[in-house]
């Protein structure tokens, strides 16, 4: 009775079943990974709820997927086809948590195959690296002397040409990459790509430009900051 409930309608004889048992059985092994990987994730990372329930449930969605393609090559290819289209939402997402994603994937393919044992191994194995990589702290590339300047003036002061001398004096390179009205057209907000020459005289440009721009809003960061949920 238990075998007829969950044998497919389009079944035949020639047709290779997956039996109850081992179907929960993959899915059971497969969560576990999931659980562990979401885990290893979230040790020493910023991280949502989202993305963590996301993780531990996508190596038995992947794993169902591939056991009831079971073999069938067109209906491979398809699957395939589906996975290069999905995007998660909008957000663009870390390298970390892409990387991280392809891993819970790859591990719910394995053992959607049948191979639980390498799947627990593929699992453990860069779960472990990942936490090698958590622990120790790597220096950024990134030029530490960059920052991102903003800086609000009134209308009635020519932005071209106000700070020229304060940024030969304080930075090696400036760009303007934005220009905008505020405030009904009474003011303007620039945003402009510096690098500094020195970063420990950061508050004395900050000091100095505002004794050009009126005392206005000033900000310097050390990069753009987008806040998005993957």
């Amino acid at each position: 009775m238990l075998d007829s409930i969950f044998k497919g309608i389009f079944d035949t004889a020639t047709t290779q079943t997956i039996s109850v048992g081992n179907f929960v059985l993959c899915i059971g092994v497969s969560l576990l990974i999931g659980l562990f990987l979401a885990l290893v994730y979230t040790w020493k990372s910023r991280y949502t709820k989202s993305f963590v329930m996301t993780l531990s449930m996508l190596p038995a969605v992947v794993c169902a997927v591939i056991m009831m393609v079971n073999g069938n090559i067109g209906a491979g290819v398809a699957v395939a086809g589906a996975f290069s289209l999905v995007r998660f939402r909008s957000a663009p997402g870390t390298a970390k948590e892409i990387a991280t994603i392809f891993l819970a994937m790859g591990a719910g393919l394995i053992a959607g195959m049948g191979y639980l044992g390498f799947a627990a191994l593929f699992a453990v194995i860069l779960g472990i690296v990942t936490l090698i990589f958590n622990y120790f702290t790597f220096k950024s590339t990134a030029n530490s002397k960059e920052r991102i300047l903003k800086i609000t003036i009134p209308e009635n002061l020519n932005y071209t040409e106000a700070f020229d001398d304060l940024f030969e004096k304080f930075t090696t390179s400036h760009t303007l990459t934005l220009a905008k009205t505020s405030n009904m057209g009474s003011m303007y907000k620039l945003t402009y790509r510096v690098s500094l020459k020195n970063p420990r005289d950061e508050k004395k440009f900050i000091d100095e430009i505002r004794c050009r721009n009126a005392n206005l809003e000033v900000s310097m960061s050390l990069e753009e900051v987008n806040i998005c949920e993957l």
